[in-house]
């Protein structure tokens, strides 16, 4: 643990009881006293704060000067309508290689005269160095003197709005810059769990005190990686390095609805990303596999690695799980895998749990409803 980094809220974190775990290279709360299950059904309920600070941030500037041009320049290496983000908005995007892999999924915002980029933890480097070497015409800043919070849930909004009244007229996918105190947020109604919710970059300097702002608001608890990871779950995202890889295309991975119009065969701006060959035929023809849920039979969870077949007896995997686990608001295990693609919803399959085939059905996903503020 001496090796790894800390975010700016890591003596916060001691302070609230929080074990610590190594993640992405940095030490992370896994869990506070509350426990995972409690503090996922916390966040479900009423609202959970999340340090995400080990995230990267990246403004992206034209040297034109142009937001537009940003945006042209950035589809070089996204299959994403960024040109056709408007101001104040974001927008879901994946990173692409020249065999269709994802070599990172992200957010975009375009911010009026730039584009603000959260990428993930353990790829921010490679990805500031893949923006840099592809984006000549642009200038790029990892931003470092921020932290990142993450406030999700049905009393998001309300605690929020004690601090930053205005919020409220935000939907889900705006973003916006605010005051609090003297410091300047970056806000963004958008989360990680399926639930209303908001990312919000605070400067290092006011970040506990922003946080301690928070946390002293009856509805609003600290909430871990393991309770983070179990909301995605549920709310059917992927996590990078484990649902979606350089090995797996977008089409696979079932993020089709992410690429839009503008930029499949026939559209305005068609093509012209790293591996658009593949991607295209993939959407044309469709792939061998896709990404799918499975609802086991029973309690026992089917855990990432989990081997998956087509009987109940003999033949080799079909495909195997690559997120699950239990979903404590569905009271039920929960999984993703990779399934060939010709499986439809409804069908069973069996995953091969200590030595015992057990059955699962296709589901479709999220296994828990969305909540967005639309």
């Amino acid at each position: 643990m001496a090796d790894l980094k800390r975010t700016v809220l890591y003596d916060l974190h001691l302070e609230l009881g929080a074990k610590m775990v190594p993640f992405a290279g940095y030490q992370m709360p896994v869990q506070y006293p509350m426990g995972v299950l409690k503090e996922h059904l916390h966040t479900r309920a009423q609202a959970g704060l999340f340090d995400v600070s080990h995230m990267g941030q990246i403004l992206l500037t034209a040297k034109s000067g142009r937001v537009e041009d940003a945006a042209l320049a950035l589809e070089r290496l996204v299959p994403v309508d960024v040109a056709g983000l408007a101001e104040g908005r974001q927008r879901y995007a994946f990173f692409t290689n020249d065999a269709g892999g994802i070599l990172d999924d992200l957010m975009v915002a375009n911010r009026g005269d730039h584009l603000f980029l959260v990428v993930n933890a353990a790829c921010k480097e490679a990805d500031f160095a893949h923006l840099t070497a592809g984006l000549p015409d642009c200038d790029l800043g990892m931003v470092t003197d921020r932290a990142l919070l993450a406030l999700q849930g049905p009393a998001a909004e309300a605690a929020l709005a004690r601090l930053v009244p205005d919020v409220v007229d935000m939907r889900f996918m705006d973003v916006a810059i605010r005051q609090w105190d003297t410091a300047e947020l970056w806000i963004s109604r958008s989360g990680y769990t399926g639930e209303d919710g908001f990312e919000i970059s605070v400067p290092n300097a006011f970040a506990e005190a922003f946080a301690r702002k928070l946390l002293a608001m009856e509805e609003v608890a600290p909430i871990g990686l393991g309770a983070r990871d179990s909301l995605r779950l549920e709310a059917g995202m992927c996590l990078y390095g484990h649902d979606i890889d350089e090995g797996t295309t977008p089409v696979e991975g079932n993020l089709t609805w992410a690429i839009q119009k503008a930029r499949r065969a026939g559209g305005a701006r068609a093509g012209g990303f790293p591996g658009a060959a593949r991607i295209l035929k993939d959407l044309a023809d469709g792939p061998a596999r896709r990404r799918v849920g499975l609802r086991p039979e029973g309690r026992a969870p089917m855990r990432e690695g989990t081997e998956i077949f087509a009987g109940p007896e003999g033949g080799a995997p079909i495909g195997a799980v690559t997120s699950g686990g239990f979903g404590p608001s569905i009271e039920a295990p929960m999984a993703m895998a990779y399934l060939p693609a010709d499986l439809a919803e409804g069908a069973t399959v069996y995953g091969e749990v200590r030595g015992k085939r057990l059955p699962a059905t296709i589901a479709p996903m999220p296994f828990q409803p969305t909540t967005y503020k639309r």
